[in-house]
């Protein structure tokens, strides 16, 4: 688990977001109210939620971008129930809160597969390949514009 990671709030901007992603090569960050969780912004919600309707960066606040609705863990929680988790929900990081349900920390699959023995391992290869699965969802049509042949 990775502790004292960033945090944004809902009153924060998609660039602010963008920016703090770029300088921490990272692609979601906890969305808090004070230490409450509220939700996750990944760089995906950027995009898609705001980019794609053509929202400004700079004045577009988090709160109506974020995902509100978040798998997490608890800190007590044991590796198996950790990487069930992430294989049932097909993700690769999961926010850790406290039992007074505060953010405490980030746990990622890289984190797991780092500092684990050869049974772990094995469990962390057998959810990776449960979040690699295809969705099932039908492919979007194709975005309009030009392709690069270089």
């Amino acid at each position: 688990m990775t502790r004292g990671v960033l945090t944004l709030t809902p009153e924060d901007s998609m660039l602010q977001a963008a920016q703090a992603m770029e300088t921490l090569d990272v692609g979601v960050i906890p969305v808090c109210d004070g230490e409450r969780l509220v939700g996750l912004v990944t760089d995906r919600d950027l995009v898609l939620r705001g980019l794609a309707q053509c929202y400004p960066a700079d004045t577009t606040r988090l709160g109506g971008l974020i995902t509100r609705q978040v798998q997490c863990c608890g800190e007590d929680d044991s590796l198996d129930e950790v990487l069930q988790r992430m294989g049932e929900a097909s993700i690769r990081r999961l926010p850790v809160l406290d039992g007074n349900q505060r953010l405490v920390g980030m746990v990622t699959l890289g984190d797991v597969a780092v500092r684990c023995g050869e049974t772990e391992a094995d469990k962390t290869g057998q959810a990776l390949s449960e979040i690699s699965q295809p969705t099932g969802k039908a492919p979007r049509r194709a975005a309009q514009g030009r392709h690069h042949r270089g």
